[in-house]
């Protein structure tokens, strides 16, 4: 697998992701807040069309879930059932 290293304001150094990783982080991201569909995820990054049963995003997001833990991004992808997935930021507590 092809990796690259992007930079991520909030951490001091660069993260390697997956050219897929980085640009599913980069549009999880920009849509900080909202839920965004399998499919379009699927459409957008992939150039998949129609009603697709694929098991690749899902691969991609627990991927990316490990590597936002492991270097404490300020969020978390969070799952939104029967709808998409999510960025959404951590709030101190």
């Amino acid at each position: 697998m092809l990796s690259t290293a992007i930079a991520i304001p909030e951490f001091a150094g660069s993260l390697h992701l997956t050219r897929k990783e980085a640009e599913l982080l980069r549009i999880l991201r920009d849509h900080t807040g909202q839920c965004l569909s399998r499919e379009f995820l699927l459409t957008t990054i992939w150039g998949y069309t129609g009603h697709i049963r694929t098991r690749t995003l899902d691969v991609h997001i627990q991927r990316l879930r490990r590597k936002v833990r492991l270097f404490n991004l300020g969020g978390e992808i969070q799952t939104i059932l029967r709808h998409g997935y999510c960025w959404v930021t951590n709030t101190p507590r």
